[in-house]
């Protein structure tokens, strides 16, 4: 048994019985699929439902597999691992936001040094960390800092919380703060420093490590750069529309027209999951703009012989935004 996480077994079968569910699909993030088994056995041995496991990826709350559901007849998702991201959605669905029970007290004691220099912070942190936020908050204070938790904006459920797409609360607060501070990961601290232009630290959870992201963002805009020049200078482009309930991200029909009024081939491509096999298949095109998830051609830079541009790169490449647009006012 996970021991780090917080599966909220007994809230779950409670919700199961009372909702009187008899076909439930259960949901799993890529880590804690380990889990599968354990879960669905718990949950049928304590209820009068039937438990399947969603053998799909699920790469946060925007990816909800709600035509999965559907086609199975289950009357419930029990979806782990995120808070709600989508508004409106027409599926009963039981979000567990999986607290990290990980102590947060030494790694807290650890950034004294790396912070020293501010004088005020803005403090984010992933859904599984909301628990801590405050502990983190009053621990700054005591420093002698400002501290300032940001008002949700967009995708985020919480105040203070960042997803993998939005970051406008950082946004909204960053001539205020001199650094950001996240507690959480890797992936939510990368997107925090390619949307704002302040210093950002990683207070590192899983590590138990204080990482500053300036070098990573450095480097991961370099790439970013070169990506987009291959995109100007490619003849033919592939926009890939993505299918998934909560990952769509601009409008195909503006960039189409403006790369075609710029004298290129383009050709439009939906596709749930963007993968490396599935791009190699349409030979001829070293250059994808994708509409899903703005990570995927962030994160997933070194996997692709294609380049892979967001929607806001795109417009860019099409001369509708600067470069130092991105720079200026982020990446995400």
């Amino acid at each position: 048994m996970n021991n780090k996480f917080d599966f909220q077994e007994e809230h779950v079968i409670n919700e199961i019985n009372k909702r009187k569910a008899k076909l439930v699909l259960l949901q799993l993030p890529e880590g804690i699929k380990q889990e599968a088994v354990r879960l669905a056995n718990y949950f049928e041995s304590k209820t009068n439902a039937e438990v399947v496991v969603s053998g799909e990826t699920c790469w946060g709350g925007c990816d909800l597999a709600l035509d999965e559901a559907k086609n199975l007849g289950a009357d419930l998702i029990i979806h782990y691992g995120h808070a709600p991201f989508i508004k409106k959605v027409d599926f009963p669905i039981l979000y567990i936001e999986m607290k990290d029970n990980t102590p947060i007290d030494n790694l807290l004691n650890k950034s004294k040094k790396s912070l020293e220099k501010f004088n005020s912070l803005g403090l984010v942190c992933s859904v599984q960390h909301m628990h801590q936020l405050e502990q983190a908050k009053e621990f700054f204070e005591k420093l002698g800092k400002k501290v300032i938790i940001p008002e949700k904006k967009g995708y985020s459920h919480y105040d203070g919380h960042v997803v993998g797409c939005e970051y406008n609360s950082l946004k909204l607060i960053s001539k205020g703060v001199d650094a950001f501070v996240v507690l959480g990961n890797e992936f939510h601290s990368l997107g925090a420093a390619l949307s704002v232009r302040n210093p950002v630290y990683l207070l590192d959870t899983y590590n138990q490590e204080i990482v500053d992201m300036t070098k990573l963002r450095d480097k991961v805009i370099k790439q970013r750069f070169a990506t987009i020049e291959k995109v100007k200078n490619s003849k033919k482009i592939g926009i890939i529309v993505g299918l998934k309930p909560g990952q769509k991200f601009g409008s195909f029909k503006i960039i189409k027209k403006k790369f075609e009024d710029s004298g290129k081939e383009v050709v439009i491509i939906t596709m749930a999951e963007v993968n490396k096999d599935k791009l190699v298949n349409f030979h001829g095109i070293m250059a994808f703009v994708e509409l899903a998830c703005p990570r995927i051609a962030v994160e997933d830079y070194g996997k692709y012989d294609q380049a892979l541009v967001t929607f806001r790169e795109a417009l860019v490449a099409i001369g509708e935004l600067k470069w130092e647009d991105l720079i200026e006012h982020g990446f995400l």
